[in-house]
């Protein structure tokens, strides 16, 4: 799978952007010991009061101090926010993601197996929640819950609202592998239905599995970064890439670049995961590979 994975080169330039970013948040730290610059610290002599606050220099006050330039108004270190940031979206769509694949594949896995009234009070479930304007919810309960930690909580929404669509996939595959020949002939032999679950079907179901993980990993980054854009996501003054375009729409025109770069590290970021999704897919699928 990994050859047929590394000769895409689609795929091996997306792995390699993933990879980037996520040495980069991780060094997020080493970064900001180096230049300076940790991202709450205020930089007031990058500003200039007399411009309203606009940055001094071109380029949204890019310089050998600060790389990426300042924030207007309060001089914060564009690139110490962006690779914080970085840490914040990864880090809260990784465990949103674990979190909806471990429920997902949990519940999916024991409704396509039992069927009957396990399948429906399960399906039903699924579909109940599928039918919900996650967003809509997703605002009002974090809004609901006032002085609880943001990120995790939203990781627990993130996670909740998308089990359903890990548990259909997973469901589906279940039914499938239950009526196989080699789950009956374990069957035969005496295997408990644990063994039936855990030993023959559930390892049969990796491939799907890590397929929707990693496609569902941006879908969490673009819905934490549009929670923090309409304010209800991470707060302040913890960095998040959302929260950051949201403050740099009123400078677009003035500072475009305080707008561009959070929104470029959020695009090449998402782009990156859903092709890198795309080639798991086809490779543990080469039929679906286009011609």
């Amino acid at each position: 799978m990994t050859r047929r994975l590394l000769a895409q080169r689609s795929a091996a330039l997306a792995l390699a952007v993933v990879a980037a970013l996520v040495l980069l948040a991780l060094a997020a730290p080493l970064v900001s010991w180096l230049t300076g610059s940790p991202p709450t610290a205020f930089h007031g002599d990058a500003v200039d009061p007399a411009l309203g606050g606009l940055p001094r220099g071109a380029a949204g006050g890019i310089s050998t101090h600060h790389w990426l330039g300042v924030e207007p108004v309060n001089g914060r270190d564009v690139l110490a926010r962006v690779l914080y940031g970085a840490r914040v979206s990864l880090l809260i769509a990784v465990l949103a993601t674990a979190l909806s694949v471990a429920l997902g594949t949990a519940l999916g896995l024991i409704a396509g197996f039992f069927g009957g009234w396990v399948d429906t009070a399960i399906g039903r479930t699924m579909d109940l929640l599928l039918s919900f304007p996650s967003l809509i919810f997703m605002i009002a309960l974090i809004s609901a819950a006032p002085g609880t930690d943001r990120r995790l909580l939203l990781v627990v929404v993130l996670g909740f609202f998308g089990w359903p669509y890990v548990g259909r996939i997973v469901r589906g595959q279940a039914m499938v592998l239950a009526r196989n020949e080699f789950v009956a002939a374990a069957r035969v032999l005496g295997a408990s239905r644990r063994t039936l679950l855990l030993r023959e079907v559930l390892p049969n179901l990796t491939g799907p599995v890590l397929v929707v993980a990693t496609m569902s990993i941006p879908g969490c980054i673009a819905t934490e970064a549009g929670l923090s854009f309409l304010g209800v996501g991470v707060q302040a003054p913890t960095p998040s890439w959302g929260q950051m375009i949201a403050t740099a729409v009123p400078w677009y025109a003035a500072d475009p670049a305080y707008f561009l770069i959070p929104g470029v590290f959020l695009f090449v970021t998402v782009l990156a995961f859903n092709v890198l999704g795309d080639a798991v897919r086809d490779a543990l699928d080469p039929r679906s590979q286009r011609r």
